[in-house]
């Protein structure tokens, strides 16, 4: 007996792609809020559904858990997203070593002492 596994592809009614926003990357819609954002709050930093909401008080359940299973459903393609943003800021880092933020936090903290 032959069983035949069919992957089908699922409809995402919160998900869009639009080349004019984000680099055409998939956005939750209405938002510039990108799947791979809400796929690193989740798997990365742990953030359950109900945290990345208070996160984003303008999202719904329903629309992080669409955003979540496209991410799953498109995993390497996004993973593969997530590593060029991150290869991205360790050039922007080589490049621009100074860094303004730091040196504003050292600049008030020694205002406090």
């Amino acid at each position: 007996m032959t069983i035949i596994t069919e992957k089908k592809k699922i409809k995402h009614p919160y998900i869009i792609c639009k080349k004019d926003t984000c680099n055409g990357k998939p956005i939750i819609v209405g938002t510039r809020i990108r799947v791979s954002q809400i796929a690193i709050e989740y798997e990365r930093m742990r953030m359950t559904p109900d945290e990345i909401i208070q996160a984003h008080p303008h999202l719904t359940l329903a629309k992080i858990h669409d955003a979540l299973s496209y991410y799953y459903e498109n995993v390497e393609k996004i993973n593969a997203d997530i590593r060029s943003g991150e290869g991205f800021v360790e050039e922007m880092k080589k490049d621009y070593p100074h860094s303004i933020m730091k040196e504003k936090h050292v600049r008030n903290k020694n205002i406090y002492k």
